[in-house]
């Protein structure tokens, strides 16, 4: 399977419980998918990049393909689920953008300019 620019990420806290116990199940996901781009940003800590995106409930995933927002919302933080729903968007179906929103597209910008 070939993941087109494929980014996937973590949008979590240092404070909440969920969200530390759910990096390693993060990292095991991203270790099988080896061609995509896997992130994890704390939305307090990098504020400057998610602003004006309100993140309420951890931890919420946005993927992008080839630039352009696919999903962005919570999810169950099973490993599972997270592979399941990136499996979903690493496909060439995925493509067609969802309509998320100016504000998501722009987080999607910035966060792909990071090196």
């Amino acid at each position: 399977m070939s993941e087109p620019d494929l980014l996937v990420v973590c949008l979590c806290a240092q404070w909440c419980g969920v969200c530390r116990s759910y990096t390693d199940t993060f990292e095991q996901v991203r270790a099988r998918f080896p061609r995509a781009r896997f992130m994890w940003v704390d939305v307090e800590d990098r504020s400057d990049l998610v602003d004006p995106i309100e993140v309420d409930t951890f931890p919420t995933l946005l993927i992008a393909a080839a630039g352009r927002p696919v999903f962005f919302g919570a999810l169950a933080p099973q490993a599972g689920t997270l592979e399941r729903i990136v499996r979903e968007h690493a496909g060439p179906l995925s493509l067609t953008s969802v309509v998320l929103g100016a504000d998501v597209q722009s987080l999607v910008g910035r966060l792909s300019a990071l090196r």
